[in-house]
């Protein structure tokens, strides 16, 4: 990795920044400078600010004090048509999508003036291709994997040639092969004299990739250093303010019957870009976390939403939830049988982005037997209680009582929204990619609440693109690959590079060697 010059003007200058939001104040006096061909790092917990800071950068927020300079020059940034113009792109970690538009339609919308859809098509081929980031431009982004949209994100920012690119956790739904690639593209960009500001909670990708880090805590600067003269342990540390807890996740010996198993399950796929579930049979037992590892767009979704009943089973047995046979029964009948379930996406699929977190508690909690609502009118005041006591155990953190869910950070919603559904004690959980963009605090919270639960007697199922995550806390391992879901693995006779062969779908062609699987 080459190296940035420490002298010479800086690009970017963020001075004594403060934004309140009523009586929060979201930074608190925070001073932040970039070169050219600098990679920056912006760490610290979910809610410290960086997601603030960098609105304001790119004119998606003004300041309450501060300012700003662009090369020496005091500018204002009203706007992110503003910024663009300055040269500043952003990728932000939710989507700005449109699922009813094409790829190419999408990027656009992002770009100045009239276009050429042929040769735009071209353009976004070309570029994304290059950058190892393959898209199609045809595309409709509805019938597109999380994996696939972040890509579009990624490739859009990058066809604008931005002097300064800040990147909002642009690897969490990328596989370590695309995470390599954007790396070597980074670099390239930062060779060339682009600035690059990078948030992320994957820490030794941190220290792989960046030059200098600034890390928030509560608002306010509290380091500014060689991320690549630190550990990840010690960055964590200078993150939380304290040693980060590792997870506790002694196996349990348990010889119970399954209380969710899916028996030789095939679905066709739904729209040209969807995957066909072929042959899935998985069972998981209580007291257990099973995980299953894939590369994003492998199927994972539509697993999800066979066990979830979003998606009917072609029969009742074909999904059995604590004994009962229930394929085609729909998410709330499955709820009442003691299952809960957390999608990948936060924003719009667990939570509904305007309403506030105790409207929120009602999209899964209302048949729950939890009297949230009765004779058809619901209690305001026991909504609010179990939205607070969600927060309280899980350390959501917002700008005041009963936020709404859009104005919460990425990882504190998904403390609320894992916290929401381990509140019920479910005796079956299904939760896909649980740790997605939070971090190293907050993901050792989930996880370790994942476990628990599990250790108390529920059958947990964990969907991950996380192998360290999948380490850290399974017991069982499967793996997922074009919709072939394969045998499962007691998680201490499985190594990364035989999951990597799995990945790779060597369980589908007889090329995987011989090894004992527990059913």
């Amino acid at each position: 990795m080459g190296t940035v010059d420490g002298g010479g003007e800086y690009l970017l200058e963020a001075e004594d920044i403060v934004k309140r939001f009523g009586d929060f104040t979201a930074n608190d006096g925070v001073t932040l400078r970039l070169r050219p061909g600098e990679i920056h790092a912006l760490l610290g917990e979910n809610g410290a600010g960086k997601s603030t800071l960098v609105k304001i950068v790119y004119g998606a927020l003004q300041p309450t004090a501060g300012r700003l300079r662009w090369q020496g020059q005091s500018v204002a940034v009203p706007s992110p048509g503003a910024a663009r113009q300055l040269g500043i792109g952003m990728v932000f970690q939710h989507f700005s999508l449109f699922d009813s538009l094409t790829v190419v339609e999408n990027i656009a919308l992002a770009l100045p003036g009239p276009f050429d859809p042929d040769a735009l098509a071209q353009r976004v081929t070309r570029v994304s291709r290059e950058y190892g980031l393959p898209l199609e431009p045809a595309a409709l982004v509805a019938d597109l994997p999380v994996g696939v949209r972040q890509r579009i994100e990624v490739v859009r920012c990058l066809l604008q040639e931005p002097r300064l690119l800040i990147m909002d956790e642009p690897t969490a739904v990328l596989t370590p092969q695309e995470a390599r690639q954007l790396f070597t593209t980074l670099r390239r960009l930062a060779d060339e004299g682009c600035a690059v500001l990078y948030i992320s909670h994957r820490l030794e990708e941190v220290r792989q990739l960046c030059h200098h880090a600034t890390i928030l805590r509560h608002g306010r600067v509290v380091a500014d250093l060689d991320p690549r003269a630190e550990t990840a342990t010690s960055l964590a540390r200078l993150m939380v303010g304290a040693d980060v807890q590792s997870v506790n996740s002694e196996a349990r010996e348990s010889s119970g019957p399954a209380a969710l198993s899916v028996a030789d399950v095939s679905l066709p796929a739904v729209g040209p870009f969807g995957v066909t579930l072929r042959n899935v049979s998985l069972e998981v037992r209580g007291g257990e976390v099973t995980a299953v590892a894939g590369v994003a767009g492998n199927g994972q979704s539509e697993l999800f939403e066979l066990l979830s009943g979003e998606r009917p089973a072609p029969a009742p047995e074909s999904v059995i939830i604590a004994g009962r046979p229930c394929g085609i029964q729909d998410i709330t009948r499955r709820r009442r049988l003691g299952a809960a379930f957390v999608p990948e996406e936060r924003l719009g699929h667990s939570a509904v982005p305007g309403f506030r977190l105790s409207e929120n508690v009602l999209l899964t909690r209302h048949a729950s037997g939890d009297d949230l609502v009765r004779a058809g009118f619901i209690s305001g005041g026991r909504t609010r209680a179990l939205a607070a006591r969600v927060a309280r155990r899980f350390d959501v953190r917002s700008g005041r009582h009963d936020q709404e869910a859009n104005a919460l950070s990425g990882g504190n919603l998904q403390k609320f929204v894992v916290g929401r559904e381990l509140d019920r004690k479910p005796r079956v959980l299904v939760i896909n990619q649980p740790t997605w963009g939070v971090d190293a605090g907050a993901a050792a919270l989930i996880r370790q609440a994942l476990v628990d639960q599990a250790r108390e007697g529920a059958a947990v199922l964990v969907i991950s693109q996380d192998l360290d995550e999948i380490f850290e806390i399974a017991d069982r391992i499967a793996v997922i690959s074009r919709g072939t879901l394969s045998d499962t693995y007691a998680a201490d006779s499985i190594d990364r590079e035989r999951i990597g062969l799995l990945m790779s779908g060597a369980h589908e062609s007889g090329a995987l060697p011989e090894q004992d699987a527990r059913a």
